[in-house]
């Protein structure tokens, strides 16, 4: 794609004041949103994707509309999945109900953050070195492998990793949230509270999660503005998302067998893209092998979307057979979801 840098600094300008504005909102009127406010804003940004998606679709082409979509969607396909962690670890720290979005919106700009970075490393290695769609495709077929066996079980716990394991053995902490404080001080000794540990446990695992999201949309897309802004736009809903999914989850069935299927599948194009590329001196004397076929956009497009209705309408049956509706599981979702405003961090 040939972009001028206008077109890069006036994206970047826009996305930034979404996530400043998203920000702001949360600190300025701390709460937990209904379910309405939460479908609103989240179609408001699945919205804007769609549209962002039908500019480029215009402007540059079918080819690289279809990578934006293909992108979006399979970044948004894993941040529902990474919500399951989200949900366990605002569980775990009893982070209050007005207090959830400001966790949540500093996980989400600490994850665009370490994107930003991944892209930015990702995108100079391919560009020097195809052999790197060869390990790519092989930790996203790994990752499949493991949402098959059931390695991803989040009804198991809260994740633990080093980072929070040190730090919960380093810092004194709090018993309570001193009304959304990150420390305080008791008898004159200084504290942190639960609140700022709850968000280096979002942030910590963040990490994790951008070595699976980050080999994904490369599989798809090796142009970096679309890597950029498709993870962008996936995570920029993602608060309204929680608030609307979060309890829900728990209900929502074969989503690890989705997540696999599109890992696996964009897994094994990114291994045969980076065959047909191939640079390695031990296989074909290091020149290209052009017998090996290339995984068009819209198969791949075809593939994630219609895994992805398939998981919704597999639910939808399994729910008809049980008597429910989607409206009663909401509405039952929303009222598992409720953690007591005084409640404290037992676990910590």
């Amino acid at each position: 794609m040939e972009l001028p840098a206008w077109a890069w600094a006036l994206t970047m300008a826009g996305l930034a004041s979404v996530v400043v504005f998203d920000l702001v909102m949360a600190v300025r009127n701390p709460h937990k949103l209904s379910t309405k406010e939460s479908a609103t804003w989240a179609g408001v940004y699945v919205s804007a994707a769609l549209l962002f998606g039908a500019l480029i679709f215009f402007t540059q082409g079918a080819t690289y509309g279809g990578q934006f979509y293909a992108g979006y969607l399979t970044e948004l396909a894993l941040s529902v999945d990474n919500l399951f962690v989200f949900l366990l670890i605002i569980q775990a720290f009893r982070v209050p109900d007005k207090l959830q979005s400001r966790v949540l919106l500093v996980g989400i700009v600490l994850s665009i953050i370490l994107r930003g970075g991944f892209i930015a490393v990702g995108s100079v290695l391919i560009e020097q070195f195809s052999w790197v769609f060869l390990i790519f495709g092989a930790i996203l077929i790994w990752t499949a492998w493991g949402q098959l066996k059931g390695d991803d079980d989040h009804e198991e716990g809260m994740p633990q990793n080093r980072f929070m394991k040190f730090a919960e053995s380093k810092l004194r902490v709090a018993p309570d949230y001193d009304a959304g404080r990150l420390t305080t001080r008791i008898d004159g000794v200084k504290f942190v509270t639960p609140l700022l540990l709850a968000m280096l446990a979002i942030g910590s695992t963040d990490i994790l999660f951008a070595l699976d999201s980050i080999p994904a949309i490369f599989g798809l897309t090796q142009e970096p503005y679309l890597v950029f802004t498709a993870t962008i736009f996936a995570l920029m809903g993602l608060r309204q998302l929680y608030f609307l999914l979060a309890a829900l989850l728990k209900s929502l069935r074969y989503l690890s067998l989705g997540l696999a299927a599109i890992l696996g599948w964009i897994g094994v194009k990114l291994i045969l893209h980076g065959l047909h590329e191939n640079q390695l001196p031990f296989i074909n004397g290091g020149e290209h092998l052009d017998a090996i076929p290339e995984i068009p956009t819209a198969l791949s497009l075809g593939v994630i979307a219609g895994v992805l209705i398939a998981v919704i309408a597999t639910n939808g049956i399994l729910l008809r057979r049980e008597g429910k509706t989607w409206k009663e599981l909401f509405e039952e979702a929303e009222r598992e979801q409720h953690v007591p405003a005084t409640a404290g961090a037992e676990k910590v």
